[in-house]
């Protein structure tokens, strides 16, 4: 894991460099200054030498805008490596996200998936920045000051570090709780995350069935672990930045006691003092900044263990030499399949023929799986036994984005993404033509609507398309169908959302486009499937009828049945 973060630093690595180097000139100033003060005192204010003091004051201006310009490099192109970082990695994220399958996004909420890529990366970013240059100047200061304390007074030095081991103890006893306690706070956050994402997108409802109270305390209780996770976290720290605290100000009282007493016996100089005084400053400092990258190692390899776990989702993939089908023809046959969810068998040993260039309507009771057909002949879901044949080939030997690009799917909880009208419409083909464009809004009984808004085709459509109604949606994402132009046409429940006059328009539509299609139709509204080639009525225990509408309604079995139900 830490080599697949290190590896992120690869493509800036100049500057990477570049900001170690600053680091430790800056590092190098810190440690001058103790030098030129024990010079000072020592030296210079005894034998008052005004313009060798005048020199030291002059030196120690120079250090000080060194200081500062590093201070700026660092603080600047130290982050900007970790923004950098933090884009590469989201970028990389989500491009992974678009290459997963459907069932990852079935077990996992929207919320926690945006806690992954937003708060955690957050996290990474700043360590990225952070911990290289906190260790690097750290190790700098520690070892120079160390060889400096040597050298005003041995013995001085080794009862200082006597404390040392204690406090890298005392480090790395609490580093093991500390990842843990971040591990669960996280994972809380991702949590509240997903609640308020779910709660927010159904304020409509809450609001229709007045269930804000259940909703209130929902969050509550989400609201309250994350709280606690919170607060036991900032626990851990507490210990873990107290009891560091604790040592670093005992190595101050041994230099103070210690050193005062060396200094009453003649041991050491005042100057020597003071000066070792600045050094253990100087020590002490890269201690507590040491300890502070370890405080952010944990809370930023935490953030990137999840990430970690996500990029390792295994993604879909096209089978080793796929088959790209070029001009399917929609010959779809499904041979023995069998196919469960989540360890519900939804069918066994389904046998199922649908004719290219015909159109097929799947109709029955709710949970039969009628659009689990059209799940897995987009092959967002892989069955577990059988085969499904396009062509006659084996839909797992087939390139998946090219038999997807054959395919065009309308379904009844529309989904359009915020932005314009035009934006949404041309998802069904990007490069297409502005006459191409009105073409596809036209035949999708769309264009004298969007026509007559404000800003035409360039008006906002809102959140999920909140600022139009539904039938309104439902026609543009026909509109993408229209402009997508498949081979293999999906309809589930397309007109659904639509008033009886807004349907009837459209299923002239849909007709004139289903021709010289496979063309799959699911829905409960009989009238638009009269015509089919094929209906095939589905039941708890899979296909219970098959036949045109005048032969079912012949055979007066469920199908009739439920035709007449339903009329």
């Amino acid at each position: 894991m830490l080599k697949k973060f290190i590896s992120y630093y690869s493509p800036y690595k100049k500057l990477f460099f570049l900001d170690l180097f600053v680091a430790s000139i800056a590092s190098v100033c810190d440690l001058i200054y103790p030098i030129l003060t024990r010079n000072i005192i020592n030296e210079i204010i005894p034998k008052k030498e005004i313009k060798l003091f005048s020199y030291f004051a002059l030196g120690l201006l120079i250090i000080y805008f060194i200081k500062m310009f590093c201070g700026y490099f660092m603080q600047y192109y130290g982050h900007v490596i970790g923004v950098r970082m933090q884009g590469d990695m989201r970028k990389e994220i989500y491009s992974h996200l678009q290459n997963l399958p459907i069932r990852y996004f079935d077990n996992n909420q929207t919320g926690k998936i945006m806690s992954k890529i937003v708060n955690d990366l957050m996290d990474i970013s700043e360590l990225a920045h952070h911990g290289p240059e906190d260790l690097f100047i750290s190790l700098i200061m520690i070892l120079g000051s160390f060889f400096l304390l040597l050298n005003i007074n041995v013995h001085l030095t080794l009862i200082i570090f006597l404390v040392l081991p204690i406090l890298i103890w005392f480090a790395i006893t609490q580093r093991k709780k500390m990842l843990d306690a971040f591990t669960e706070t996280r994972e809380k956050t991702s949590l509240i995350n997903a609640n308020l994402q779910n709660s927010i997108s159904g304020i409509r409802v809450s609001k229709v069935f007045g269930i804000k109270q259940q909703e209130l305390e929902k969050f509550e209780k989400s609201n309250m672990e994350f709280k606690k996770a919170r607060e036991h976290a900032y626990k851990v720290m507490a210990e873990y930045v107290a009891g560091v605290g604790f040592f670093t100000d005992m190595l101050d009282y041994i230099v103070l006691i210690f050193g005062s007493f060396f200094v009453y016996k003649n041991i050491i100089n005042i100057g020597d003092l003071i000066a070792y005084f600045l050094y253990v400053k100087a020590f002490t400092q890269p201690l507590k900044r040491l300890i502070g990258f370890i405080e952010q190692y944990q809370s930023g390899m935490s953030g990137f263990k999840r990430y970690f776990e996500l990029i390792n989702e295994q993604p879909e993939k096209n089978p080793i030499n796929s088959i790209v089908l070029n001009n399917i023809r929609g010959d779809i046959l499904f041979k023995n399949v069998d196919f469960s969810y989540e360890n519900e068998s939804i069918f066994k040993n389904l046998n199922l023929h649908i004719e290219p260039g015909k159109t097929t309507a799947l109709v029955g009771v709710s949970g039969g799986g009628k659009t689990t057909i059209c799940n897995l002949i987009s092959k967002f879901y892989t069955i577990n036994k059988g085969d499904i044949l396009i062509d006659g080939y084996n839909i797992n030997s087939l390139n998946i984005t090219k038999l997807r690009d054959s395919i065009g799917i309308v379904q009844q909880d529309v989904f359009l993404f915020s932005g314009t009208i035009k934006e949404n419409i041309l998802i069904g083909k990007p490069n297409a033509t502005s006459e191409e464009l009105i073409l596809a809004s036209k035949r999708a009984n769309i264009h004298d609507f969007i026509e007559n808004l404000p800003d035409g085709y360039n008006s906002q459509v809102g959140e999920r398309g909140i600022k139009l109604s539904g039938g309104q949606k439902q026609r543009i994402s026909i509109a993408r169908i229209f402009l997508k132009n498949p081979s293999i046409l999906i309809l589930d429940e397309a007109t659904s959302a639509l008033d009886t006059i807004t349907e009837k328009l459209i299923q002239e539509s849909l007709i004139s486009l289903a021709e010289g299609r496979t063309t799959i139709i699911v829905a409960h509204r009989l009238s638009t499937i009269k015509h089919a080639h094929q209906i095939i009525f589905l039941g708890p225990h899979g296909i219970e009828e098959s036949g045109t509408h005048e032969e079912l309604l012949q055979l007066k079995g469920k199908y009739a049945k439920y035709y007449y139900n339903n009329i």
